[in-house]
């Protein structure tokens, strides 16, 4: 299992992995590396959320337990975007932030988008649906205190998530034309709301269902095994 021992080359990555090197990647794929840009882009930001895991690790055996547990939250999340019209992928990269930490959340949303994908078609939307929803995992983590001791602020947190995903997807639909114009974004900003409030209310939805379930196990698993 491999280790980054240094604990403030760990705190550095933290921030530069998801907050600088996957959003370049994924802007300058679109920008610069022209029709087939994402493939590029999708490794870069898989291989990136690795890394970003990585640096959570602190003891090899919790390393290895940590991945058996966002292994099954990514399946569970791939196997929930078959659900028609309402999808669970954010609540449960939400939940598995909130409980297992906010490398695992980014993570496990990286991954799903990434491996469910398969199955539903990758295009140039891939990288910005790995983007996104890892970035909600990660921020679900920053936070997780509050949002486990608090049901009304995992709820607000799941709705404030189904907008900006819908933002992040927007900003690709405009970057695709070839450049970002804000007339257009703010254009396709408004011809996406109704899918705006379908993701928020997936994700309220699919917390009031998940959140209490897999929290108890996640908790359970963490004390038991020093996840």
């Amino acid at each position: 299992m491999i280790t980054i021992k240094s604990e403030k080359a760990r705190r550095v990555l933290k921030i530069l992995i998801p907050f600088v090197f996957i959003p370049a990647a994924v802007v300058a794929g679109a920008l610069v590396a022209g029709g087939q840009w994402y493939v590029y882009a999708t490794l870069v930001v898989a291989v990136l959320s690795t890394v970003l895991f990585i640096c959570g690790f602190e003891k090899k055996k919790t390393g290895s337990r940590r991945i058996v547990a966002v292994c099954v939250m990514v399946a569970l999340s791939v196997i929930g975007r078959f659900i028609p019209i309402l999808k669970p992928v954010a609540a449960l990269t939400a939940i598995t932030g909130m409980y297992l930490g906010g490398e695992a959340g980014f993570l496990c949303g990286a991954l799903s988008a990434l491996i469910s994908n398969f199955y539903f078609g990758h295009g140039p939307w891939t990288p910005f649906q790995m983007l996104a929803w890892g970035l909600i995992g990660l921020f679900a983590g920053l936070i997780g205190k509050v949002l486990i001791k608090s049901r009304a602020a995992l709820y607000v947190y799941g709705a404030v998530s189904g907008v900006f995903f819908s933002l992040m997807m927007d900003v690709w639909t405009v970057l695709w034309t070839g450049a970002f114009d804000p007339s257009l974004y703010l254009s396709a900003l408004v011809a996406a709301i109704p899918h705006t409030i379908m993701y928020a209310v997936s994700n309220v939805l699919f917390l009031i269902l998940c959140a209490k379930p897999l929290g108890e196990k996640l908790t359970r698993l963490k004390i038991r095994y020093g996840v």
